[in-house]
């Protein structure tokens, strides 16, 4: 299909049209002046036309010409991912480092071309899916004597459909509402849908293990991937459509989440399910939050599989699902194409109430296929509306610094491990942006055997000095998470940012024989370097 032709925003997420309004950003301003009590305005968005760029270093080759550009605006839009502070700097005009050249390649053909061309210039060459990453994993590294984005945006076809197996072949650079536009006539869905779906790609979620927002069974993009191409600057590697082997090592492993450090991958096959019927949704409170995950615990340990099993803290169940501040929210959801939900959502209640929770059989919400919705009304829906309610960019520059981190860990150290991280980043962010910052808990996912907790801070930033001020809360939740035993990232990927936490996390074995494959995949070691290695 054809690429999408409106152009990206270069300060929020998405699209031109995804960004906010004047009127939505001086909303947003008042909201933050009565918080912190002080006056502030949003500050104006430069024209992109208007913003300055360091002179592209490198010379397109004739033979390039075509999807190949040193284009202001293509290295504007280019420039920077999704974090918070990098959308920042871009609201500023502020383009440090930016691609000397973007590829659009149409065809393997022209992708293999565009690779051929960095490797034998010894030119940085940063894969693009959708430019969602929050970790710097688009960017340029500092250093580099030339840096070429490729863009996967016109590799973006449905190239065949399994409807037997319940397969897809996708190309890499297929977004979200676009596979599933596709898949909807045929009656199936791919059922990953990460927050960034709007803008994020199918090999965008295959380079970074993207998790969806289905709390169990069958999240993690690892759960649909069936087989995979990727070309290194060494060639091409596909692996063999499988449903299951256990032929030594799984190749797809390896294309997994390798964050475009090891090639660029140009397709893959995904596993498909019928497009659900039946759904049933509970929202359950709970007097105190360890109650609350106790009861997290009871349900994912049933093997019920719900495929919302989400519990908020007070402080973020009254932020964004209307609660008093006080009580905890769990939100429990099940779905299925072939089997109503009445009898598991009842289940998962009992257990629920059983552990403490607290709700009314009139608010168990079941559609038994008539299509009555079951998730937007009350708590439940004022949660949703807030979770997909994304507009990075309507707080840019108001004084406001904000940002999550996310992790897992295993049930037994779940109570001490949020003790720790509660005490050691809540102390930094007090000493760093003073009494008015706030640290609140989610469950993102979870498993049998933990829970994936994502946390959420904010607080009054100084006007100028938000990197530095973000940095020292960062350095504190990074080594508060895998000090403790958890991971450094569940689902956002290591990218740059993560790289110190990864670094204490992984075995350095790991890490040696990682360098090996890269150094056979890509020996002059042009893709995303500074990525997970050096």
């Amino acid at each position: 299909m054809a690429a999408r032709t409106e152009r990206r925003s270069f300060w929020t997420w998405g699209y031109v049209s995804d960004e906010p309004t004047e009127a939505e950003r001086a909303a947003a301003a008042k909201q933050v002046s009565a918080r912190f009590g002080r006056a502030v305005t949003p500050p104006p968005i430069p024209r992109i036309e208007d913003i300055d760029l360091p002179p592209s270093r490198v010379s397109i080759p004739s033979r390039l010409e075509d999807f190949v550009s040193a284009d202001h605006v293509e290295r504007v839009t280019h420039t920077y991912g999704g974090h918070n502070l990098e959308l920042l700097a871009a609201a500023r005009g502020v383009f440090r480092n930016p691609p000397d050249a973007v590829a659009h390649p149409r065809t393997e053909d022209e992708l293999e071309a565009a690779l051929a061309w960095c490797d034998s210039q010894g030119f940085t060459a940063m894969p693009y899916g959708g430019g969602t990453s929050v970790v710097w994993g688009v960017n340029a590294p500092e250093g580099a004597q030339g840096a070429v984005t490729i863009d996967l945006d016109n590799l973006n076809a449905v190239l065949e459909l399994d409807t037997v197996s319940r397969a897809g072949r996708f190309q890499a650079g297929l977004l979200g509402p676009d596979l599933e536009a596709a898949l909807r006539p045929q009656g199936l869905t791919l059922r990953h849908f990460p927050q960034s779906f709007p803008w994020s790609t199918v090999g965008g979620w295959v380079a970074t293990r993207s998790g969806g927002h289905y709390a169990t069974n069958h999240t993690h993009i690892d759960d649909f991937v069936e087989s995979t191409r990727m070309l290194s600057p060494a060639g091409w590697m596909e692996t063999r459509r499988l449903p299951g082997s256990g032929a030594g090592p799984s190749p797809d492993r390896l294309v997994i989440g390798s964050e475009g450090i090891l090639g660029i991958i140009s397709e893959c096959w995904l596993r498909l399910q019928k497009r659900p019927r039946f759904r049933a949704t509970a929202g359950v409170t709970f007097d105190g939050w360890q109650a609350g995950c106790e009861a997290v615990r009871g349900v994912v340990q049933a093997k019920l599989w719900p495929a919302n099993l989400r519990i908020l803290d007070p402080t973020e169940a009254g932020a964004s699902a209307g609660l008093d501040g006080h009580h905890a929210l769990l939100i429990i959801g099940f779905e299925s194409a072939d089997v109503p939900q009445g009898g598991n959502i009842r289940e998962a209640v009992a257990i629920a109430r059983e552990l403490g929770g607290h709700i009314d059989d009139a608010d168990v919400r079941i559609d038994d296929g008539d299509g009555k919705a079951t998730g937007r009304e009350g708590a439940v829906g004022a949660w949703r509306n807030a979770f997909i309610g994304v507009n990075a960019g309507v707080r840019h520059g108001l004084g406001l610094l904000n940002d999550t981190f996310e992790t897992a860990i295993t049930w037994e150290r779940w109570p001490d491990f949020d003790a720790t991280v509660r005490q050691r980043v809540g102390a930094v962010l007090k000493e760093t942006l003073g009494a008015g910052a706030t640290l609140s808990c989610r469950f993102t996912h979870v498993y049998p055997d933990g829970p994936a907790p994502y946390y959420t801070w904010s607080g009054p930033a100084v006007i100028g000095g938000e990197a530095e001020q973000w940095q020292a809360i960062k350095d504190a939740a990074n080594a508060a998470v895998v000090e403790a035993g958890g991971t450094v990232t569940h689902h956002h990927a290591v990218g740059r940012m993560h790289r110190p936490g990864w670094d204490r996390q992984r075995p350095e074995l790991f890490a040696e024989a990682l360098r090996a494959v890269k150094a056979r995949l890509d020996p002059n070691g042009i893709l995303n370097p500074g990525v997970l290695i050096d």
